[in-house]
C-alpha cells in the first residue's frame, strides 16, 4: 500500500522527484523467508548508475504471526534475524554497502482492532503486540550487528498515548501512520541523497538560443 494516495513510498517519490526513482518492491503478506529467496531477482549487480543510493528493508508484521494461528506466514524469531542479516549481506555482495541500507521494525499491533478483522475473516487473533515487540528488538539487534541504519517504528509509535490512529485495521498503516513513517524515515534517506544533483537543469537555466548546450551537456544526467 505504500504507493497509494498518501502512502509513504509515494511521499518519498514526490520528495525525490528529479533526483531518484523510487522503486516499490513490497509484496503483500510476504515474510523474510520468501523475501530472501526473491531478493536476487529484485536487485542485481548493475552498472554504477543502477546501484541504489538507499534500500529499506521493512519486515516483521507477518514473520511475527503466531505459529498456531497462522503457520503459513510465521517465521521463528531466530530465523527472522538470520534472514534480515542474509539480505543485508546479499546487498553488500551487489555493491550496496551497509551505510545505504535502512532496516525498519514492524509497527506495533493494535490487538482489539486486528481481532475484529480476524473474526471477520473467520479466524482467531493471530498476532500479539508483545510478540511483535520481540521481532522489533531482533531487527534493532541485526541493524547494530550489521552496521545499518534502523527506524524503530514499534517504539516510536507507542510513544504516542494512542497509537491505534496510525493503523487502519490494527495492523496496516492508516494515512496518519504513513505520514508518521515518512516523517521519521526522511531524515535517514536525506543523509544518503543530499549530494545528488537535480536531473537536468531548472527551466529558467536552459540556454534560450541554444538549448542543446544546457540539455545535452552531461551524459550522466
Amino acid at each position: 500500500f505504500s504507493f497509494q494516495q498518501g502512502g509513504w513510498g509515494a511521499s518519498l517519490a514526490d520528495k525525490l522527484v528529479r533526483k531518484c526513482d523510487v522503486l516499490n518492491r513490497g509484496f503483500s503478506g510476504y515474510n523474510t523467508r520468501w523475501a530472501k529467496i526473491i531478493l536476487p531477482r529484485l536487485i542485481r549487480k548493475g552498472n554504477s548508475l543502477d546501484i541504489p543510493v538507499a534500500v529499506t528493508i521493512f519486515f516483521g508484521a507477518n514473520d511475527s504471526a503466531l505459529k498456531d494461528e497462522n503457520p503459513k506466514q510465521h517465521i521463528p524469531l531466530e530465523e527472522y534475524a538470520a534472514n534480515l542479516k542474509s539480505m543485508v549481506q546479499y546487498l553488500k555482495s551487489v555493491d550496496i554497502p551497509e551505510n545505504r541500507v535502512i532496516l525498519i521494525t514492524p509497527t506495533p499491533l493494535c490487538e482489539t482492532a486486528w481481532e475484529k478483522e480476524c473474526i471477520i475473516q473467520g479466524c482467531k487473533l493471530n498476532r500479539l503486540n508483545s510478540v511483535v515487540g520481540e521481532y522489533a528488538n531482533a531487527c534493532l539487534q541485526v541493524a547494530q550487528d550489521c552496521g545499518t541504519d534502523v527506524l524503530d517504528l514499534w517504539t516510536l509509535m507507542q510513544d504516542s498515548q494512542d497509537f491505534s490512529s496510525y493503523l487502519s485495521d490494527g495492523l496496516h498503516l492508516s494515512p496518519k501512520g504513513n505520514e508518521f513513517l515518512f516523517s521519521h524515515l526522511w531524515p535517514l534517506i536525506e543523509k544518503k541523497v543530499s549530494s545528488l544533483p537535480l536531473l537536468l537543469p531548472y527551466w529558467r537555466d536552459v540556454a534560450e538560443a541554444k538549448p542543446e548546450l544546457s540539455l545535452l551537456g552531461d551524459g550522466d544526467h
